[in-house]
């Protein structure tokens, strides 16, 4: 029988249970945004619905019962919307089937990373201020997209982008739920994003926005294994020169998942000096999850930083996310009413407005004393919404990088590996679809 190490860790089965519920709370909103965000790109919404839930279980479950910490996996935000809109909406030959071995490919790959050293290898090779660019280029972005699918931001012909109509319900409503989300936030109530869309959604009702059928009914996935063949994943990618879709799938998936387990085992005081016990298996939970999540139709999953939430509430153990797996597989009943909400975009644009505020954070990270640091940094920030391209952003951050050292004087300063990807990415960005 696994032991969770109560007593080692200085908690209690009640205190653990209420632990998992809060971490639930706070990141519950994924089963209603992701689906959204997904079926824009042509997936069935039951099942991304489902297959978001599966993901998180799998990957929860694993983190529970084999690297026994509190730190829930679900799909990340970013990845989603960089699947649905710069993968699968900017290439007309590109199918969500297709993506998705991309995704299965990415899987693999940081299953085998996580497995050796050459992870660590990685995560050191790449300069800091891009990962922050990273981070923050990706918050800008899906903060973009929940103003537009709202439309606080529409189309202009001239400026490309403008403000929006300000009397329409939409964007009244979405004002109203940020606004009520927000402050629910600053008073640090526990789940705010789930109850500012609960509260949101209780005003589309009552306003005669919102309407739905039911509320509960058994999961369903229509399109059954959308990966299925390993072979044939592999050769979906190389046929349609997805390579820079799994390589940077890849590289976010391992700098977030990486640098949100350090920081919640660190706020949790689960940190053996600068090195994290159990890094491995926790590393695996996230790879297995990702490479399982395609197979059913999601996008990438990625640790959560609202486990925070959990830990500041006494989580310190595995049975934190024993219980958050639990309430997941609760909420694949509720579907109907997750499938009525997601008709009402302005219910759930505020969370993406905010997760994007929140990943911003990284900019105060960034040395912008040194233009030959700041500079590729700003340049994947800027991009990355300009552009509708993760992949893109983060391609021009590392092509700029190494030929600012240089002139500088400072290519000695440049890991090798650094210089591999530049010369790859420009190779991408000039002669294949991106």
């Amino acid at each position: 029988m696994f032991r969770f190490n109560l007593k080692d860790n200085q908690t209690t089965v009640k205190t653990e249970i209420m632990a998992g519920f809060t971490t639930f709370m706070t990141m519950v909103y994924i089963v209603v945004v992701n689906p959204i965000i997904l079926s824009s790109a042509g997936v069935p919404f039951d099942q991304v619905f489902l297959a978001t839930i599966i993901a998180t279980v799998i990957g929860t479950l694993w983190m529970a019962l084999c690297a026994n910490y509190p730190i829930a996996i679900a799909p990340g935000m970013g990845l989603n919307a960089y699947f649905a809109f710069s993968v699968v909406g900017a290439n007309p030959n590109i199918t969500y089937e297709i993506a998705f071995a991309a995704v299965f490919v990415s899987g693999v790959l940081f299953t085998i990373l996580s497995l050796t050293p050459f992870r660590k290898k990685l995560i050191e090779a790449i300069p800091s201020n891009l990962k922050h660019g990273i981070t923050a280029g990706i918050g800008l972005f899906i903060a973009f997209i929940g103003m537009r699918l709202t439309g606080i931001i529409v189309a202009h012909p001239d400026n490309l982008v403008a403000l929006g109509d300000l009397h329409s319900a939409p964007v009244i409503l979405a004002f109203s739920g940020l606004a009520i989300t927000l402050i629910l936030m600053v008073l640090r109530v526990n789940g705010a994003l789930f109850l500012g869309m609960l509260i949101t959604g209780a005003i589309a009702y009552f306003t005669n926005q919102l309407s739905f059928d039911g509320i509960m009914a058994f999961p369903s996935m229509p399109e059954g294994f959308i990966v299925s063949n390993p072979i044939s994943a592999i050769e979906d990618v190389i046929q349609y020169g997805l390579y820079a879709v799994v390589f940077s799938f890849l590289l976010v998936t391992i700098f977030d998942t990486t640098g949100t387990m350090i920081g919640v085992a660190q706020q949790a005081g689960l940190m053996k000096g600068k090195s994290m016990p159990r890094a491995r298996q926790a590393l695996l939970a996230d790879s297995i999850a990702t490479t399982a999540g395609a197979m059913v139709g999601t996008s990438p999953t990625s640790a959560y930083i609202e486990s925070s939430a959990g830990v500041a509430a006494g989580g310190r153990t595995g049975l934190t996310t024993l219980t958050v797996s639990f309430l997941f597989i609760l909420a694949a009943f509720f579907g109907p009413l997750v499938s009525a909400v997601s008709g009402v975009s302005a219910i759930t644009a505020p969370a993406l407005i905010i997760v994007g505020s929140l990943m911003m954070g990284s900019i105060a990270k960034i040395d912008w004393d040194e233009l030959d640091e700041a500079f590729p940094a700003f340049l994947i920030i800027l991009s990355m919404p300009l552009t509708s391209s993760i992949a893109t952003g983060i391609a021009l951050g590392f092509i700029s990088y190494p030929i600012l050292k240089i002139f500088r004087g400072k290519w000695k300063e440049v890991h090798i590996l650094v210089y591999i990807f530049a010369v790859l990415f420009a190779y991408q960005l000039v002669f294949l679809p991106h």
